[in-house]
């Protein structure tokens, strides 16, 4: 069956490509990716196989957040190009038969931006109430115990209103103030922008954090029994943001937009939820909330265990029967991957596992820039670092610079053909080793079994749109088995670093064809499986 053939929304099950624009390609030779770059590269993102493009952030800022603190929303910024050039990408991608979704960060906004500018000057202009506002203690310190993931408290206070301000991230980042019909109209209005330009869809940042707390009460304290490494290791990983986000009334948020979406055909929104991956049922699926949603299961994890693998899948979808899930393991915020659960300065055969795993879990597929070439993280020196998480904390923690150097296209090229100046972050050698053009040349390159693999989950319905059914495996191996009407396939895949013999919990007699991912070593006699290290075995039944 072909799987273009069944009747199904165009998001589910599909590939999602993300692009980080400032590290794609640069075209103007100011070190800086930008929209024509972009544009000049959609040939070779067609050859991937995806379904959709989705580009963070290219509105103007002042790029302290790089992108995420937005200036002005219906604008593109003067380094990434014009809206000419935007327009032409949507032209481009639709030609090429794909969709093209873009991010919004509604939640906040840079502090340049009007409203806010106009927001501090005083507490009864048109403006005054766009932003989250309050009164000190009676001791002059903040009205609750919000603390940022950037660090610190999440209020600064303000000279001249004489209050302080609420930003759940960086101090020029200042929340808007959702309890505003007038903010939320005009933010309604930003989606019909761009929705009217021909944009497909939107990934929207931090999406649980809309709503605050109109009570601004203290979030409470994680119990010291759930506690772990990770989150001692972080202090706003100490309490429950319950009230500072994740409030039940952002489900509210949640329906404006998809109402948004429902004005428009065939349009898509998902959001990124973090702290508290329990709200995922509250803000995405169903009629009226957005579309799909991810969780940081496995963008935190640094374990490839099976079990660890099947709770990130189960702990935000298991339970969730009207959710289509929507899976990624890299994105511009962590830790690659391929370094995650392999370390060192690359690992292909893991980088070909991860990527077969991927493409064959239930849901839509986000995948970032450069994991189709299996870049490792990119270990950066203290006068490179760019992200202000990594100005904090350094050098215990680098930030998120490592996973947003810019992509590496041709090996022998200054700046791995990047660009022709020195790029806004470093490209290391073990970067330029794996460039395109290196792996264009090579069949049994990780770009070569990404394509293979992507191609695979598109002629399969069951790998699209069946249903996930994990088996009992000993121990490395990971086993499901993926449904969809008459056909079935199954998928074995030993995450060890060892070879091993294994009794295949199937009748292998049903065995229509071996799928053949060309991922390590297999043999199979009868029912008994020899899998070589990071090897796949797959079979439609």
């Amino acid at each position: 069956m072909n799987i273009q053939n069944i009747t199904a929304p165009w998001w589910q099950g599909a590939v999602v490509y993300q692009i980080y624009p400032r590290s794609y390609r640069d075209s103007n030779g100011d070190g800086i990716g930008d929209l024509k770059g972009i544009e000049e590269r959609l040939d070779y993102i067609a050859t991937l196989g995806v379904d959709a493009i989705w580009l963070s952030p290219f509105y103007p800022s002042p790029n302290r957040d790089f992108g995420y603190d937005v200036s002005d929303y219906c604008a593109v910024a003067p380094d990434m190009g014009t809206m000419e050039d935007f327009d032409r990408i949507v032209t481009g991608v639709h030609e090429r038969g794909m969709k093209l979704i873009i991010d919004l960060v509604l939640s906040h906004t840079s502090e340049e931006h009007e409203w806010f500018q106009k927001s501090q000057l005083s507490d009864d202009n048109d403006k005054s109430d766009w932003y989250v506002w309050a009164d000190a203690k009676e001791d002059g310190t903040p009205p609750t115990n919000w603390l940022s993931p950037f660090g610190g408290t999440t209020w600064s206070w303000h000279p001249l209103r004489r209050k302080y301000y609420f930003h759940k991230f960086l101090k020029s980042q200042p929340k808007l103030n959702f309890h505003n019909p007038d903010v939320v109209d005009a933010l309604m209005d930003v989606l019909r922008f761009w929705l009217d330009r021909g944009v497909d869809g939107f990934r929207l940042d931090v999406a649980n954090s809309y709503v605050h707390d109109l009570e601004l009460r203290d979030n409470p304290p994680v119990p010291m029994d759930e506690r772990t490494l990770f989150d001692w290791g972080h202090a706003p990983r100490l309490q429950r943001h319950i009230h500072d986000s994740n409030t039940r009334e952002n489900e509210e948020a949640m329906k404006r937009v998809r109402a948004v979406m429902d004005e428009y055909n065939d349009r898509f929104a998902f959001g990124e939820f973090s702290e508290e991956p329990s709200m995922l049922e509250l803000y995405a699926g169903g009629p009226e909330l957005l579309h799909t949603g991810y969780t940081f299961h496995f963008l935190e994890s640094w374990d490839l265990s099976p079990a660890t693998v099947e709770a990130n899948y189960q702990a935000p979808f298991g339970g969730h029967a009207e959710l289509f899930p929507c899976v990624t393991f890299s994105n511009h915020d962590f830790v690659r991957p391929v370094t995650r659960w392999g370390g060192g300065l690359g690992d292909d055969p893991l980088a070909m596992l991860m990527m077969t795993l991927l493409m064959t879990l239930r849901g839509t597929v986000l995948m970032y820039q450069g994991e189709e070439l299996g870049l490792p993280e990119t270990d950066l020196a203290h006068e490179d670092i760019r992200d202000p998480v990594g100005e904090l904390y350094f050098p215990w923690v680098k930030g998120r610079d490592g996973c947003r150097t810019p992509m590496p296209w041709q090996a022998m090229a200054d700046h791995a053909g990047f660009s022709k100046v020195k790029p806004w972050l470093p490209i290391p050698e073990y970067h330029s080793i794996r460039a395109h053009d290196m792996q264009e040349r090579e069949s049994d390159s990780v770009l070569a079994h990404s394509r293979r693999i992507i191609a695979l989950r598109k002629a399969h319905p069951a790998l699209r749109l069946g249903t996930i059914h994990f088996m009992k495996m000993p121990d490395p191996v990971l086993g499901f088995e993926r449904v969809h009407e008459n056909e079935k396939i199954v998928c074995f895949f030993n995450l060890g670093r060892e070879e091993l013999r294994i009794t295949l919990p199937i009748d292998t007699s049903q065995i229509v064809e071996e799928l053949n991912v060309r991922t390590g070593l297999v043999q199979r006699e009868g029912n008994e499986l020899l899998m070589g290290p990071r090897s796949v075995f797959m079979a439609r039944l």
